[in-house]
């Protein structure tokens, strides 16, 4: 018992492996995360390096209208 608890294997046991389902949401939602930094970066890239409250807005548009040009 001492050993248990002397090497903390207490708070680090195995936990249940998520399911397939949970597991495929994470990826698609990291993917999108991914693609929204995309965005991002290349809108700062392409309109000046600063972050103003009209590039916000913008930003936010492309971001809702799926990364799409208006």
């Amino acid at each position: 018992m001492a050993n248990v608890l002397t090497t903390g294997a207490w708070f680090f046991a195995p936990t249940k492996k998520p399911s397939f389902l949970s597991r495929l949401l994470r990826v698609h939602l990291e993917a999108r995360q991914r693609q929204a930094d995309r965005v991002v970066e290349q809108y700062l890239a392409t309109h000046g390096r600063t972050l103003t409250d009209d590039a916000e807005r913008a930003i936010g548009n492309l971001l809702a209208n799926g990364a799409r040009r208006p």
